[in-house]
């Protein structure tokens, strides 16, 4: 079964190469992923405020060290269930758009009829695929890989064509509908392919792991914006008012998290879309950090600058897309770093010409 998966290149893991439009490479993961990662558990305030919650400096080490440990299986156990639902769904019929609401926009559209058929040439795609696979199985020759390569291609432009239309049915209808239909492809197999009981269970665990991590991520932003904002710039004001004004932010925080869920496009998937968010911020924040811990001559002023000059660029550099957007993390923490080196070298020699 895992060759089948690799023949279709869901098992290609690990590229050496350098280039820079290839977004996944090992180069990439280990130093991009690295920065990112420093950044994520050392200065993301959802994460931070999990290890204050310990009892002791220990506990709290412990708690990041064992984060750090299970986050790599975890992610490895989530690419392992996606290569196993690819394969789930070489032998059984799926549909021609994962996303319910995609298929529920074209019926009642002028491109109904071109739609079906396009599902009846997938269906039969897929009967003849089965037929391969199984001749592979028994026969694991180079000719029936490359066959199944071609069915699979086919397949691909079947489903981009059937994308097409389901965005020309939106214009028709005046509808905006999301046509990337991969991060629907787990919850189609979840409620057509597993028992009941089975069914709520695991929409239960995915809402209440949901649930701990926006909360988490909320509480932050919300506290951040409370002890930095306000009580940094009043600082006489009454603890009531803080824990009051923390709950307001709370659900301010709130709402704006549901307006950009509404608006975000989702990338190539909904984890890469969380990592290019963090990409773009999380650099800058750790080249702050660092600057923070590590020298005590460049002041707070260089600093603000840099950052908003480092974090201009680093948008800039992401909307044209020119490199890989992890190594917007390492991009971003050296611009920042190096910016603000530069902007206080230029303060102290100004200052050190007007005092003579």
């Amino acid at each position: 079964m895992m060759e089948i998966a690799s023949i279709n290149g869901k098992l290609e893991v690990l590229d050496f190469s350098f280039d820079l439009e290839n977004r996944y490479t090992v180069w990439s993961g280990i130093i991009g992923g690295t920065f990112l990662m420093l950044s994520y558990f050392g200065t993301d305030q959802s994460q931070v405020q999990r290890y204050l919650s310990g009892k002791s400096l220990r506990e709290m080490q412990l708690g990041m060290i064992f984060n750090g440990m299970l986050k790599v299986p975890m992610q490895f156990f989530i690419l392992f269930i996606g290569v196993m639902v690819f394969v789930f769904y070489q032998f059984n019929l799926s549909p021609l758009n994962f996303n319910p609401q995609a298929n529920n926009l074209i019926h009642g559209s002028s491109y109904e009829n071109e739609y079906k058929s396009l599902n009846n040439k997938l269906n039969e795609i897929h009967f003849e695929k089965v037929g391969k696979i199984n001749e592979f199985i028994e026969d694991n020759t180079e000719i029936k890989k490359i066959e199944l390569v071609r069915l699979e291609n086919e397949e691909k432009k079947i489903r981009q064509k059937a994308k097409s239309l389901i965005e020309k049915a939106g214009a028709e209808k005046s509808k905006k509908i999301e046509t990337n239909d991969k991060d629907y492809i787990f919850i189609n197999f979840i409620l057509n392919h597993l028992p009941k009981g089975l069914i709520g269970l695991i929409i239960a665990v995915i809402l209440s792991a949901a649930m701990s991590s926006t909360s988490s991520e909320i509480n932050a932003l919300a506290t951040t914006t409370s002890m930095d904002l306000i009580k940094r710039n009043y600082r006489n004001i009454d603890e009531k008012k803080i824990v009051y004004l923390t709950k307001v932010f709370t659900f301010f925080w709130g709402i704006c998290a549901i307006i950009i869920a509404c608006v975000a496009f989702l990338a190539d998937n909904l984890i890469q879309l969380v990592n290019i968010i963090g990409s773009i911020f999380y650099g800058n924040v750790l080249g702050i950090f660092l600057l923070a811990l590590f020298t005590k001559k460049i002041r707070s002023l260089s600093v603000f600058t840099s950052a908003i000059i480092t974090q201009i660029a680093i948008i800039y550099i992401w909307w044209i897309d020119i490199i890989p957007f992890l190594w917007l993390n390492v991009l971003g923490c050296f611009l920042v770093t190096a910016l603000s080196a530069i902007i206080e070298l230029f303060i102290s020699i100004s200052n050190f010409s007007s005092s003579e």
